[in-house]
């Protein structure tokens, strides 16, 4: 309880004067300490039923590993919700060069919309999608390679007579009313800690083996042509060049040829005009006002999603999901909690305005504020530092040291320009500096270089310091975290129209340090 971790600090000073029950109660407070989340397992087993994920291209054949690694699981995850709601639309919000939207439809054929605020990121996307048309006739030869290797290993493995243990939902800790999925199927409602089993007795003859891997092997050069077609309708127009064996002159042909031909023709054109370019990469800054019907003209039932949605994009995927019927579900990682608008922060009395935090009715009403600082340290990443990738010390110390200068030389103690990058550009300290100042527009001509060093040497022995202080803020920053993640669970909690939400574990931490996704399915009523 709170008297655990009473004495963590001084009651007269407030000072911190126990490092370890800090630490403690740091731990205590985190996200996977408190038993809130719905393990990702769980939720794919109850969103699927008895149907098995697909395999097919890996993301890292064109994308770094921190970026396969979230692409992978989350677009697993959100085909899965799509299947289950019965819809093939896809809004991707703030989708960058659109690494999430264009695997969504190439490899799970879904309809995606990636919509970001910059151009720039939006003609990235078209770029990519240019590079994944030079290659695709690999990733299509790989995949014909990975469907065979797999039917070889069932083939192997299937049983001819034995006893197959089938996993059988046995809990049903969510209350819902309603149900999105026949009765024969595991639902979104069954999702539970640990599963139950039932046995279940089958057997089969060697014939029916071999009937079973026929169909199997149609079955999977049937996918695979789903997968490869996928694959071309991602691409521009004139991805594919067309071949044909006969080379006839039209001359040659009778008008029965003609007639057939232009009817192909045409049959072609229509398919082509609505099944390709299944990604759509468009520009648009996304407010919780924004009408999505204007910026998507066949916008149907679909689903939102966001891959690191920065600042209060988060806060306003969540409203816009809430507001909009024709939205069934939303999967939603945020990051950049630095740039979340605070309706506490300023003690501005703005009711109508929209804040990122907070969300929720309960800590409206307590006028809860976070801070800028706090905030900052919610963006740290501690499991990246307990496995050895420490804190970049020297950085930090020279932008301490920088403030410090701006501060004393030039009176200046708020900016709205940045220092941004500036360290690993940098030869040394005064260069730093020197950077810095030019960035922020300020004359860098009266501080002479000796000035510069003396203010490096007065704060020097003080590094130490300043590394205990910033390895305080690494342990407090999942805490943080919990709070606004929390709060907008508590949002869509607050909401009437919301079968089922929750928080789930998507990404490895060390790879992916903003690893939390909140998902919500609306009630069938709203379907």
């Amino acid at each position: 309880d709170d008297d655990t971790f009473s004495n963590v600090f001084c009651e007269n000073s407030k000072k911190l004067i126990n490092v370890h029950l800090f630490a403690l109660a740091a731990k205590y407070y985190s996200l996977s300490n408190l038993g809130v989340c719905t393990p990702l397992e769980d939720v794919l087993e109850a969103l699927r039923g008895d149907h098995q994920g697909t395999t097919g291209i890996k993301t890292d054949e064109f994308m770094n590993n921190k970026k396969s690694h979230e692409v992978q699981v989350m677009s697993e995850l959100v085909d899965s919700i799509a299947n289950y709601c019965g819809i093939k639309q896809v809004i991707d919000i703030g989708s960058g060069k659109g690494y999430l939207s264009s695997f969504l439809s190439m490899q799970y054929n879904l309809k995606v919309y990636g919509i970001d605020s910059s151009n720039t990121n939006t003609n990235g996307a078209h770029e990519r999608n240019r590079k994944l048309k030079k290659h695709w006739r690999a990733y299509q030869s790989r995949g014909r390679a990975n469907l065979k290797s797999q039917r070889l290993e069932k083939a192997n493995d299937r049983p001819v007579e034995s006893e197959i243990k089938c996993k059988a939902i046995s809990e049903k800790p969510l209350n819902n009313d309603s149900s999105l999925q026949s009765q024969d199927q595991v639902t979104i409602q069954d999702l539970v800690p640990s599963c139950g089993f039932t046995e279940v007795a089958t057997s089969e003859t060697s014939k029916q083996t071999e009937v079973d891997l026929v169909t199997q092997t149609q079955s999977d050069e049937s996918k695979l042509s789903e997968e490869v077609l996928a694959i071309l309708n991602v691409l521009p127009a004139d991805a594919v060049e067309v071949s044909s064996s006969s080379q006839c002159s039209c001359g040659e042909l009778c008008e029965e040829e003609r007639a057939q031909r232009k009817m192909a023709s045409l049959k072609a054109k229509a398919t082509k005009s609505s099944e390709s370019n299944l990604y759509f990469p468009l520009t648009s800054c996304i407010t919780a006002e924004t009408e999505l019907s204007d910026i998507i003209t066949d916008l149907e039932d679909c689903m939102m999603v966001g891959l690191h949605t920065c600042g209060d994009l988060a806060a306003n995927t969540l409203r816009i999901f809430t507001a909009k019927p024709e939205i069934k579900a939303v999967c939603s990682v945020g990051c950049c909690y630095h740039l979340l608008s605070e309706q506490f922060e300023n003690q501005e009395d703005c009711p109508e305005e929209v804040w990122g935090f907070p969300m929720c009715q309960y800590l409206k009403d307590k006028g809860w504020c976070c801070g800028r600082n706090a905030r900052m340290s919610a963006c740290l990443a501690l499991e990246r530092v307990a496995v050895g990738q420490m804190l970049p010390t020297e950085s930090l110390f020279y932008r301490a040291v920088l403030q410090v200068i701006i501060e004393e030389i030039y009176g200046v103690t708020k900016s709205e320009r940045h220092v941004g990058k500036t360290f690993s550009k940098s030869s040394s300290f005064i260069d730093y500096v020197r950077r810095s100042l030019k960035k922020l527009e300020l004359d860098d001509s009266k501080l002479p270089d000796s000035c510069i060093m003396d203010y490096h040497e007065k704060y020097k022995h003080r590094m130490n310091e300043l590394e205990a202080f910033n390895m305080l803020k690494v342990v407090l920053a999942p805490c943080i975290e919990v709070l606004i993640l929390l709060d907008r669970l508590c949002y869509l909690k607050e909401q009437d129209n919301i079968a089922w939400s929750g928080l789930v574990k998507l990404f490895d931490p060390v790879k992916s340090p903003r690893c939390y996704a909140v998902i919500a399915l609306k009630k069938q009523s709203c379907f």
